[in-house]
């Protein structure tokens, strides 16, 4: 049905279709799991009770930030993406939209989100440019350096220190604790992802965790979930959570274990399912912060 609506769009625009795939829009899974990390430091933040214009600037701020992501990582493996058979078709390599165009799109979509920015303080904004920074430097780290899903990771949890500063206008020393927590879990999901085109990468030079691990990839993805949930209960410690918040990691934990053994033949497309599956460990954190305060 949501992909349906998006098609639909077509009928105002026929190249609609093609910018919906260049941002992704037609696959929320990225959505998700920036949402649900920035939505436990909203959480935390305000200690169960955010405010509505501060929670509306987030979630509009993670699609527009995350479409934009999309826009300038296509626009980086332009020249790649043609040899990846999951990425072939994608609208910058058939080139149904130009680089120029995908550029001035970028933009666009950045400056909505700086627009949304400037509703809140003067640290967060501050903090955007760096979020900025990470976000257009990651899609070209894969050239350089083997860890380009350790810049992701940075990326896509710099939305929770300006959370905590949008709320409260402080940044909290635990808050990092969440920071580390979800840079590591996204090293470790995006490494399972980097797994369904490890082949292709090797043949055309692309560097990335999935490379670098080898055969012990999935012992460290499971111990970088493993860290990234003992962050998480140091940062609990810290913000006096309770049993309703341990019970989350513990669904996430479980979900972690099943990903293990769901890719133990190391099959591109388990990996690729083991990836989307993290949404669910990030929900389940999310609803026991949501549950610690409503029940306590």
């Amino acid at each position: 049905m949501y992909v349906s609506l998006l098609k639909s769009l077509n009928r105002l625009n026929p190249r609609a279709w093609d910018f919906i795939q260049l941002t992704r829009m037609d696959k929320p899974i990225g959505i998700y799991l920036l949402l649900w990390p920035t939505l436990w430091a909203l959480w935390i933040a305000a200690k169960g009770v955010p405010s509505l214009g501060i929670l509306l600037i987030f979630v509009f701020g993670v699609i527009l930030t995350r479409a934009g992501g999309c826009v300038i990582n296509d626009f980086a493996d332009r020249k790649v993406d043609g040899h990846v058979k999951r990425t072939e078709q994608r609208p910058l390599v058939s080139g149904k939209i130009s680089s120029k165009e995908a550029l001035v799109f970028f933009a666009l979509l950045m400056g909505i989100s700086f627009l949304l920015v400037l509703c809140t303080n003067a640290t967060t904004v501050w903090l955007s440019f760096g979020g900025l920074a990470l976000a257009a430097s990651y899609p070209f780290m894969k050239r350089y350096t083997y860890y380009p899903q350790v810049v992701l990771g940075a990326a896509f949890s710099w939305g929770m220190p300006m959370a905590f500063t949008a709320q409260t206008d402080s940044l909290p020393a635990a808050a990092w604790l969440l920071y580390i927590a979800n840079l590591l879990w996204t090293v470790a999901y995006d490494t399972y992802y980097a797994m369904t085109d490890r082949d292709d990468d090797l043949k055309i030079g692309v560097k990335s965790t999935a490379i670098l691990f080898g055969d012990a990839d999935r012992v460290i993805i499971l111990g970088l979930q493993g860290l990234s949930l003992g962050c998480l209960l140091l940062a609990g410690v810290q913000f006096d959570l309770g049993g309703w918040f341990h019970l989350g990691l513990l669904v996430a934990a479980g979900c972690y274990l099943w990903e293990f053994w769901y890719t133990r033949n190391r099959e591109p497309q388990r990996c690729f399912q083991a990836f989307l599956h993290n949404h669910w460990a990030g929900l389940a954190i999310f609803v026991g912060i949501v549950l610690n305060y409503a029940l306590n």
